[in-house]
């Protein structure tokens, strides 16, 4: 006598068995699917396939293998986002047609952007600081409009960099030394980073490297005087970017000096804007230093186009817009004017207590660090309370600030002072390793470098003792960790890699990325950041690529229809991921050679 249904040792019938099956081999063929779409599709994102050797070790097992076209020579200077052909397409007002507006997918290049005709390997520095290839960078637009100010001076096949500009005819040192003298603390290592607005060919950055300050040169893109390209190809920080409708892609309380030279920028028009936005990246403390108009107006007018009188009034308004900021003059002489940002927080109280006060104090509806496509406001930024210990006097001095633990670490995720101290250890092991794996780290042959996806700066870090500079770049969607990188003494910005970056085609020496496709690849398509990686990297320039093995061989795949060689190694704790090493070779446009 058979069981009851379900006591042990009832059977079902035929019938009843074939059901669970069915579904069990329909759950199967599902997941089965999925995962092999989601391991299709990630690499289906590279394009890739074949089987190519590297040099170095071994070879590289690939996909679909496929080969990048050149662009047309016209792209020689391309930037993207940035683009003066689509200028007309945008607003005059405020300058907007100037801000990023980055091409929608389907018009993004998929070709090389060639060198221009007769590109030469760049300078090396210190020597690249003073003069640099006519062809690399062939515009004389600065050399014909402002010879009588020696900006630059063409001389043969060079452009030499003589240290002018318009407010400091005596040469940039002279103009440096006299500021200096305004404000001591750039002279003990309070004063570690800056940014110049309207930067010319990067000059007064340039300057201030051999006197221990970092700066970021800032200066839009333009049909003619290519300043950015200039200062970056002397071996000298700097960044496409304007003060307009839109943030700088800095966090608040981050620069410990601002500087502007006759930058021609109207900082009380618009109810204040642009000074409002010097003044949210300024940290507490900090120096906003004018020469030029109305600065010394008393001996300049006439020089001006305008009347003593207007020059009075466009200085005076200066000075009650400062005021309501919480700034005070600190120093003035002859055309250089410097003020501090107020570091007592009673000046702010003061201002929150006045319905009337204008500039009015932000509310709390906009966090004070979005700076990616965040439109300027017109309030004044007040520094949190909570944050005692970044204002200018309470960060430790250069170089002891490289190592503290910034008091804004707290606020990210897993942040502390033995995650900063861990940071910092591994990446000085990495280092050691990659310059096993490229010898040029730590040579002449390597200046500008960017780590495209930092946390805390700590290969940039590692790198201090080394002939460089490093531009941090934390992803717009990844943790706010760019204020700890600026409390480190080191510079950065905030971008999204599903886009261009912010510079000119061949601008950078090296390139490293660790993890970057594996956090980002989810969002956009990986090619077109390789794609970028080679717009921006210089010929004979190298990119250190860290990622899971996984990815490696597919990103390989990619770089070979660029044109690069790359070399395949483990990392130095033959980790679950692995290091490629690439080099972009110096290629002309078919154009070019024809000729």
């Amino acid at each position: 006598m058979g069981h009851k249904e379900g006591k042990p040792g009832s059977l079902p019938d035929r019938g009843q068995r074939n059901v669970p099956i069915a579904v069990l081999l329909l759950a199967f063929c599902g997941i089965s699917f999925y995962l092999g779409k989601m391991f299709c599709s990630q690499k289906r994102k590279f394009e890739a396939v074949g089987h190519t050797d590297v040099p170095g070790k071994g070879s590289v097992h690939q996909m679909k293998s496929v080969s990048f076209p050149e662009c047309s020579i016209e792209y020689q200077d391309y930037t993207p986002c940035t683009d003066p052909r689509k200028w007309k397409k945008y607003g005059t007002h405020r300058l907007t047609f100037m801000e990023r507006h980055c091409p929608p997918i389907f018009e993004r290049k998929e070709c090389l952007i060639p060198p221009p005709d007769g590109y030469k390997p760049s300078i090396r520095w210190p020597k690249s600081r003073d003069q640099c290839w006519y062809r690399n960078v062939p515009y004389d637009w600065i050399n014909k409009q402002k010879s009588n100010q020696n900006w630059l001076r063409k001389q043969g096949e060079k452009f030499l960099f003589p240290g002018g500009g318009t407010m400091f005819p005596r040469g940039v040192s002279a103009y440096v030394d006299l500021m200096q003298d305004l404000i001591p603390e750039m002279k003990d290592g309070t004063i570690r980073t800056a940014i110049d607005t309207g930067c010319g060919v990067a000059s007064w950055g340039g300057d201030l490297l051999d006197r221990g300050i970092l700066t970021v040169s800032l200066a839009p893109r333009d049909n003619h005087e290519a300043q950015v390209q200039f200062a970056l190809e002397r071996g000298i920080p700097a960044i496409l970017g304007i003060i307009s409708t839109q943030r700088l892609p800095f966090p608040s309380q981050s620069f410990d000096m601002a500087h502007c030279s006759r930058c021609l920028i109207p900082w009380t028009e618009f109810g204040g804007i642009y000074l409002l936005e010097i003044h949210r990246i300024l940290r507490p403390g900090g120096f906003w230093v004018l020469s030029g108009p109305p600065v010394n107006y008393e001996n300049r007018w006439k020089g001006w186009d305008t009347t003593v009188e207007q020059q009075r009034t466009d200085y005076e308004k200066l000075q009650d817009l400062l005021s309501s900021m919480c700034f005070k003059l600190y120093a003035k002489k002859d055309d250089i004017a410097v003020w501090q940002k107020s570091s007592d927080d009673s000046c702010y109280t003061k201002q929150l207590s006045d319905p009337d006060a204008y500039p009015p104090n932000c509310d709390d509806s906009l966090d004070p660090d979005s700076a990616w496509y965040t439109p300027l406001r017109s309030c004044v930024v007040v520094p949190i309370p909570k944050h005692k210990k970044i204002s200018l006097m309470s960060v430790p001095k250069w170089p002891d600030r490289l190592h503290a633990a910034s008091e804004r670490i707290s606020e990210v995720h897993g942040g502390s002072s033995s995650a900063l101290k861990q940071d910092d250890g591994n990446w000085k092991a990495r280092v050691k390793y990659y310059k096993k794996l490229l010898p040029a780290m730590g040579t002449d042959k390597i200046r500008n470098v960017m780590d495209m996806n930092t946390v805390y700066g700590g290969f940039a870090a590692a790198l201090i003792e080394d002939p460089l500079w490093v531009m941090n770049v934390v992803s717009s969607y990844a943790a706010n960790t760019l204020g700890v990188v600026y409390d480190r003494g080191l510079i950065g910005t905030y971008h999204d890699w599903c886009e261009a970056f912010s510079t000119y085609p061949r601008t950078y020496d090296l390139l490293h990325l660790d993890g970057l496709f594996t956090a980002e690849s989810h969002r956009c398509d990986m090619k077109y950041v390789l794609l970028e990686m080679d717009r921006i990297l210089r010929p004979n320039g190298y990119a250190i690529i860290r990622e899971s093995s996984y990815l490696i061989d597919a990103i390989s795949s990619t770089a070979k229809g660029m044109r690069w060689g790359c070399r395949k190694d483990n990392t130095e704790e033959n980790l679950e991921e692995s290091v490629l090493v690439c080099e972009k070779k110096l290629r002309y446009s078919s154009n070019q050679i024809s000729r």
